[in-house]
C-alpha cells in the first residue's frame, strides 16, 4: 500500500458519513434529484453508480454544499448540510472529474499555495507539499510545470491537493476517467490508503470494474432515483445467482437453442456479437443441468458451457435498461439536455 502522508487533524469517527432523506433538485421543470435516499457508514468506500444524466453529480454538488437541495435533508458527518453548512466544508474535500490546477505553477509550487490558503504557515506549507509529493511518487518532479505532467501524474496531485488537511470525507467524481491501466492502479492504492488511515470516500465512476475492486457498499441511481442499493455481491445476487454462457457448435442453431432455454430457465436469453454464443442470467443453477440436457435431445450440440458469477457491467444493464457510457460529465443542469 502506497504510504499516503496525512496532517496532524485526524478525522474523528462517526458511524454515520452522510444521511440522506428524500433529496430533491429541480431545474426548472426538470427533477435532476427526485427523492434520494441514502446512508453512508463512516470509513470505507461507497460507489455511487449511474448512466450520464442520471443525477450523481447533482447529487454529490448538493452533498458538498455547492447546491442547495430543493426538498429533503441530510446530515454529513453529523451536521446539518443546509443549517451547518461552515461545518460540513470543514470536514470535506471534493476532487471533480478535472484537475484543479494552475498549469504554470510546479507541483509543489501548487500543494504549497494550497497549503498556504489552508493556513499553514510558509515553512510548514512547503515541507508539507513535499511530504504529499513523497508519498504520492512525485518527487522528481516537484519542480516540474503542471502543464508537463502526464495525466496520471496530474491526477494524483489533484487528489494530494484535497488531503493537504485530511478530510473526513473525500467526495471523488471520476477520479480516473482517461488514465491508463498502470495510472489507474496507482489511484486505486491512494484511495486504498486514504480509507486506511480514516477518510470515508464518496466515488462516482464510469468504470464497473473500479467500483467492484474499491466499494465497501454501491448505490444505482437512475433519473434522479435511487434504485438499488448493497455490496457489489449483493447487487449481483439481486439481478440472478449465476451467469450462464453456451457455446454452440452450429452458429445456425441460436434461434432454436435461445427459444429452448428461455422456455426452460423463465428468462432472457443475451446474444452476445459472437453468433455461436448465447448468455442468460440465472435465479436457479439447478435448472441449467436441465436445459442443457435438452439442448442435446432436441439435437442442438453445444461445444463448451460454463456457470458463474454476473459482472458489475450486467447488473448495472439490467438495473438501468443502459450500458454504462463513456467519458463525458454531467452538467449541473444534467436532465434538462
Amino acid at each position: 500500500m502506497m504510504a499516503v502522508a496525512f496532517s496532524s487533524k485526524q478525522p474523528i469517527q462517526k458511524e454515520w458519513a452522510i444521511e440522506a432523506h428524500g433529496l430533491v433538485k429541480l431545474f426548472g421543470t426538470n427533477r435532476a434529484v427526485d427523492g434520494v435516499d441514502l446512508a453512508v457508514p463512516s470509513g470505507i468506500v461507497y460507489g455511487f453508480l449511474g448512466p450520464n444524466g442520471a443525477g450523481k453529480t447533482t447529487t454529490i454538488r448538493m452533498l458538498s454544499t455547492l447546491l442547495v437541495p430543493d426538498e429533503g435533508h441530510a446530515r454529513i458527518m453529523g451536521y446539518d448540510l443546509v443549517e451547518e453548512a461552515e461545518q460540513v466544508r470543514s470536514r470535506i474535500s471534493l476532487t471533480g472529474q478535472y484537475a484543479s490546477l494552475d498549469e504554470d505553477l510546479s507541483g509543489a509550487e501548487n500543494l504549497t499555495m494550497i497549503a498556504r490558503l489552508m493556513g499553514y504557515p510558509r515553512r510548514q506549507a512547503k515541507e508539507r507539499a513535499y511530504e504529499l509529493l513523497s508519498a504520492f511518487g512525485l518527487e522528481e518532479a516537484a519542480a516540474r510545470q503542471i502543464k508537463n505532467y502526464s495525466g496520471g501524474m496530474r491526477r494524483r496531485v489533484d487528489i494530494a491537493a484535497s488531503i493537504v488537511v485530511a478530510p473526513e470525507l473525500l467526495f471523488l467524481d471520476e477520479p480516473t476517467t482517461g488514465l491508463d491501466p498502470r495510472s489507474r492502479n496507482q489511484v486505486w492504492e491512494i484511495v486504498r490508503a486514504l480509507v486506511h488511515n480514516g477518510t470515508t470516500v464518496m466515488l462516482t465512476t464510469q468504470y464497473l470494474e473500479e467500483a467492484d475492486q474499491l466499494a465497501d457498499r454501491i448505490a444505482v441511481i437512475d433519473q434522479g432515483k435511487v434504485i438499488a442499493e448493497g455490496t457489489s455481491g449483493e447487487l449481483k445476487a439481486s439481478v440472478g445467482s449465476g451467469k450462464l454462457l453456451v457455446r454452440l457448435m452450429d452458429p445456425n442453431t441460436r434461434p432454436a437453442a435461445k427459444a429452448l432455454l428461455a422456455d426452460r430457465l423463465g428468462t432472457d436469453i443475451l446474444l452476445p456479437s459472437d453468433p455461436a454464443v448465447l448468455q442468460a442470467l440465472v435465479s436457479d443453477p439447478e435448472q441449467v443441468a436441465d436445459a442443457l440436457k435438452e439442448l442435446a435431445q432436441a439435437n442442438i450440440p453445444v461445444t463448451e458451457f460454463s456457470l458463474g458469477q454476473p459482472s458489475l457491467d450486467e447488473v448495472f444493464l439490467t438495473l438501468t435498461g443502459r450500458p454504462v457510457e463513456g467519458s463525458g460529465g454531467e452538467t449541473e443542469e444534467e436532465g434538462t439536455k
